[in-house]
């Protein structure tokens, strides 16, 4: 549906416009919202009395904005740019009014379109019933018609990424009026049809991207990306500056090149914990996983080798350093820790007196230390082994926080729920339902593996005792530049899993650094 929108628009594209994101009260990032979103429909009435449009081929840019495209990616300059000059030109407008109300299923909701469409219908019903006997008149006095939302404005996505919330059908309902009395709430439809004629209002325009008019402009390629990275992940723009800085390409380390192929002649680490008395052992890769002076965006637990026995600790990092940030070795990085606290030692596995966990979270004293490094090592405490995560930090030099840093873990454990509490909840509830399915993320990553690397088509037996889901942040969590800043292993229900701590830092860069703009 946002296509559509953008090509009333003369827009290209399917990234939602503001337009699109304000009619149906969206906010976040548009994968977030699509992901999130089942169907969407609107209907209501139209009116337009006039447009306003200019000539595109007689439309130039003044010189003072062909000279603020910054030449290379300079992620300052650019949000600056984007900042004050804008993203598009309005070149055409309609004026009349719109009383039209927007309908947003959720994914969570388990109607079927024909009722959503009914539901539609209803309030639609409600709402302009008493102007249908009206019809004629305003086709007289207006050249125009209601768009009938059974047979022409109403649309549905089955896949899709102020208002009124049935929580029991997962309905949002946004009524949106513009032009003639809109401020008058309370006033009936038919109404304010008579008002639109004395005080109408913009209900359309059209845009012309920027950078079209800057063909040739040194530097023009650079712009036109940073605007389709603000257009689809809409940071705050008052910190579009740190986000560009971080749209770096970014990999998993170690790649897959690095991990050792064909027979070995000696296993490389002989670490293990046995989960079970006649079961299999989970093999632990304890080296040393070293990024360098990259930021680490995202961790994940994997099983590796031939058999899918050994558990390996994988980073996600931008492949080069953002210019904003300069980093050094944490003179607080202790790697292996002198004593631990036995309230942390959790059993793991159905032999539960031989394999432990260490869950106490590891992290650095200074709050402007970001990982660059991740270590699994087991240790022998008596007859136990343990489990225990190390991490290798950098300090960032003249830098603050943003924000409160944030613990994130599994979604694929965050359900939680005992037998009887579930028989018992089952038993008394009157409409015991399933519960909804995760929304399945929206993924444009073009990568040959985007989900990781390839693994057998027989899942490993040892799954059921390791989470292998990647904690990881991006561009579409905003504000999009987010790093990691410590992390723990956890035991959710019996399965080992990784909590993440993430952080938002920025560089105190002095303001002789950033001169006043001329043309300000």
């Amino acid at each position: 549906m946002s296509e559509q929108f953008n090509r009333e628009l003369s827009l290209t594209g399917k990234i939602p416009s503001g337009m699109f994101n304000s009619m149906f009260d969206f906010s976040g990032c548009w994968q977030k919202d699509a992901a999130g979103t089942k169907s969407l429909a609107f209907d209501g009435w139209y009116i337009s009395l006039y447009s306003v449009a200019l000539s595109k081929s007689r439309i130039l840019l003044r010189d003072h904005v062909t000279q603020a495209v910054p030449s290379t990616w300079d992620p300052a300059a650019l949000a600056r740019f984007i900042e004050k000059f804008g993203t598009h030109i309005v070149v055409g407008i309609k004026m009349g009014g719109k009383d039209v109300i927007y309908l947003k299923q959720q994914h969570s909701s388990s109607l079927q379109p024909a009722v959503v469409q009914k539901r539609l219908k209803d309030m639609s019903d409600r709402r302009f019933l008493d102007a249908n006997e009206h019809d004629m008149n305003i086709k007289a006095a207006y050249g125009k018609d209601k768009n009938d939302a059974r047979e022409q404005r109403l649309r549905f996505v089955e896949s899709s990424p102020s208002s009124s919330y049935c929580s029991k059908e997962d309905l949002v309902m946004v009524v949106k009026r513009r032009g003639g009395r809109e401020w008058d709430k309370e006033m009936p439809h038919i109404e304010w049809i008579n008002t639109v004629q004395l005080e109408p209002d913009v209900i359309s325009m059209s845009f012309l991207p920027i950078t079209s008019l800057l063909n040739g402009v040194p530097g023009c390629g650079f712009l036109n990306h940073a605007i389709n990275l603000y257009l689809r992940y809409k940071p705050p723009i008052e910190e579009l500056h740190q986000f560009l800085e971080f749209q770096l390409p970014r990999q998993w380390a170690p790649v897959y090149s690095d991990l050792p192929l064909g027979p070995q002649r000696k296993r490389q680490s002989s670490a293990s914990l046995p989960l079970s008395f006649m079961g299999p052992r989970l093999y632990v890769c304890t080296s040393m996983v070293d990024v360098g002076e990259r930021p680490v965006t995202g961790l994940r637990l994997y099983l590796e080798g031939k058999k899918n026995n050994m558990l390996a600790i994988h980073l996600q990092h931008l492949c080069s350093l953002p210019q904003i940030l300069q980093l050094q070795d944490d003179p607080y990085n202790h790697r292996t820790p002198e004593s631990y606290d036995s309230k942390y030692f959790e059993p793991f596995g159905s032999w539960k007196r031989f394999s432990h966990v260490y869950t106490e979270p590891v992290e650095s004293d200074d709050d402007s230390s970001i990982v660059t490094g991740a270590q699994l090592h087991v240790s022998s405490h008596g007859l136990r082994k343990i489990l225990f995560l190390r991490l290798r930090f950098s300090k960032v030099i003249n830098a603050a926080l943003v924000k409160n840093p944030e613990w994130e873990g599994s979604r694929n454990l965050g359900q939680k729920s005992g037998l009887i509490s579930t028989l018992i909840s089952t038993h008394f509830s009157t409409a015991a339902q399933k519960p909804a399915p995760r929304p399945a993320d929206v993924n444009i990553n073009s990568a040959v593996y985007p989900g990781g690397p390839p693994v057998p088509v027989q899942a490993p037996k040892l799954l059921k005792f390791v989470d292998t889901a990647e904690m990881l942040r991006g561009p579409q969590d905003t504000p999009g530049y987010w790093v990691v800043s410590g992390a723990k292993l956890q035991l959710e229900r019996g399965k080992l899993s990784l909590r993440v701590k993430y952080s938002l830092l920025t560089a105190m860069v002095p303001d002789d650094e950033y001169p006043l703009d001329e043309h300000s």
